[in-house]
């Protein structure tokens, strides 16, 4: 036990091995409704947290009850990173849980229990005591307040070990695949780091805002008649303040550039320029999106800006854009006009104020257009490695003979990338915009062996696959609420000899490769398929995400099944 001063708090242990988490078997209708207690649901708030403790009552049967009332003072003590990078505490002798926010693996602190979710309860750090394990120094002034990188302070060594424990804990005990069979067959593989922790983001989004938030050890300091109107990010719990944001430490050097450019001049009186309040829904300026790309002649980075307004006036831009377009990596500018009360950042118009419509990345020897609000891999260079192990997971021939089935294939990335070793590539995809983007990248890389379409995923029906041969490679790249039961029938229905299931919610993604190699036995639903290999892929460094590309196939003897 940790030796813990006596503070008159109810106190917590730990041990700095491997905590086991213990999971209620995930069960879904057709919505993927789970359990009660603890959900993986199509809503993000939902599918946050699911570590439970030990038992189904949140404590030992060694032990007598003990359940934390909201607004109850705790010396606690983080054991591990959950999922979405939450750290966990166990109640010592009740194992009951307790989840945190902005706390690391091994500090103690003080901490306010804000509310009880069934088997565990919810707490906010109010003080450290003592430090976490593999401390550094994060070279971020924002680090401990925007939340965008929560563990920047984390050394990477330790972030990437977290990650891949926490993929091991969820496969084991949502996705119900055992520790023989992880030891005999290699299964989980060892996670892929990112060789660059700074500087990855090709595509940062910031906000206008009336409502400057400030850190409360700042906010003493604020004098009367201080400046409070903000372009930055969003603070962690408010979607009305934002946290004035100067330069970002993910972003590329041409865009903190620009940024730092913007934010020296359209505060000016004289511009007549104003933040969009989301409470009274007046005000001009919403958000300014930064896109990086690499010309595809040079190679030479250019960029991107793209200015958010509620209304077309190009006259107020006129001099943040003739100050920016001195830039020399600027080569687009464009005004995406959002008149609803909304504060998306995508717009109903969109108006280019100076250059090209569009920049260009190359990825895995293709090169891609991306406008203003097209989907791209936030991570260029990272999503070169995770296109690679895409492609050898397929493991296509490259005579030409085999049928790809592209699901949620966005602008048509992967898909693309395997047309070249294909027969034919059939994509499909929800967002219209997505689609278009696909058939324009494919044109642009002379594919004609790609077929893409506009479809929802989620409301298939028996009819879906009578448009394309039976594929050979499924592909399937979800969201984070993963795959919806229809699909997943249907792929059991399908039986393609090999499906890669790329994830960005390793959550859901234990639940899915639950359902398609162990079936859902209270639906009379059987699996047909055996999980070959999990690899996990740091695709973001210092924040809690991360991605995974598993590979199945088809168990043998499945095709005679039913």
């Amino acid at each position: 036990m940790a030796s813990i001063s006596s503070h008159g708090f109810r106190h917590l242990s730990t041990t700095r091995c491997s905590f086991q988490f213990h999971f209620h078997k995930l069960r879904t209708s057709t919505s993927l409704a789970a359990s009660p207690s603890f959900t993986i649901s199509h809503d993000d708030s939902e599918r946050a947290e699911q570590h439970e403790p030990p038992s189904s009552n949140g404590f030992s049967k060694q032990s007598q009850p003990y359940f934390p009332k909201r607004g109850q003072t705790l010396e606690l003590v983080c054991e591990s990173l959950a999922f979405k990078g939450k750290g966990l505490c166990k109640v010592a002798d009740t194992g009951f849980v307790v989840m945190c926010d902005r706390v690391l693996p091994g500090e103690r602190f003080v901490g306010r229990v804000t509310r009880r979710k069934g088997n565990y309860a919810e707490a906010t750090k109010l003080e450290t005591l003592s430090p976490h394990w593999d401390l550094v120094d994060a070279p971020c002034e924002y680090a401990s307040y925007c939340g965008g990188c929560k563990t920047q302070n984390l050394s990477y060594e330790a972030q990437v070990r977290s990650k891949e424990q926490q993929v091991h804990e969820l496969l084991t005990h949502v996705g119900k695949f055992s520790m023989k069979e992880f030891e005999s067959h290699s299964v989980l593989k060892a996670i892929v780091p990112c060789e660059i922790q700074f500087h990855y983001r090709n595509k940062m989004e910031f906000s206008f805002g009336s409502k400057r938030w400030l850190p409360k050890d700042v906010f003493i300091e604020k004098q009367e008649g201080d400046e409070i109107n903000a372009l930055g990010l969003h603070a962690p719990g408010f979607f009305d303040k934002v946290l004035n944001i100067d330069k970002c430490l993910l972003q590329s050097g041409p865009a903190n550039q620009v940024l730092a450019s913007i934010q020296e001049c359209w505060r000016d009186p004289l511009l007549g320029l104003s933040p969009y309040d989301v409470h009274s829904h007046k005000g001009f300026l919403k958000h300014l999106m930064l896109r990086t790309g690499r010309d595809v002649k040079t190679g030479l980075p250019e960029l991107m800006v793209n200015f958010v307004t509620s209304s077309y006036k190009p006259e107020l831009l006129t001099p943040l854009v003739e100050k920016i377009s001195d830039i020399p990596e600027v080569v687009s500018v464009v005004n995406n006009i959002n008149s609803s009360v909304g504060n998306t950042s995508v717009g109903e118009v969109e108006h280019v104020l100076y250059g090209k419509s569009t920049i260009t990345e190359n990825l895995r020897g293709l090169t891609f257009q991306i406008s203003a609000n097209s989907f791209f891999q936030t991570n260029t260079c990272q999503a070169e490695v995770l296109y690679r192990l895409i492609e050898e997971c397929a493991g296509l021939k490259g005579d030409g003979s085999e049928i790809v089935l592209d699901l949620f294939c966005g602008t048509g990335t992967i898909g693309l990338t395997l047309a070249k070793r294909a027969k034919h590539v059939y994509g499909y995809e929800v967002v219209a915009q997505a689609i278009k983007d696909a058939c324009l990248n494919a044109k642009l890389n002379s594919i004609c062996n790609a077929t893409f379409v506009q479809g929802d995923l989620n409301k298939i029906d028996e009819s879906f696959g009578n448009n394309f041969p039976k594929p050979d490679i499924i592909i399937s790249d979800p969201n984070r609420p993963g795959m919806h039961m229809k699909l997943i029938k249907f792929l059991l229905k399908i039986k393609a000899p090999r499906i890669v299931y790329v994830s960005c919610n390793p959550a859901t993604c234990a639940r899915d490769l639950d359902y398609l190699c162990h079936g859902v036995e209270e639906k009379g639903i059987k699996g047909y398929y055996t999980l070959k290999s999990v690899q996990p892929v740091d695709m973001f460094p210092h924040t809690p995400h991360i991605e995974c590309v598993c590979l199945l196939e088809l168990t043998p003897g499945s095709q005679m099944g039913s």
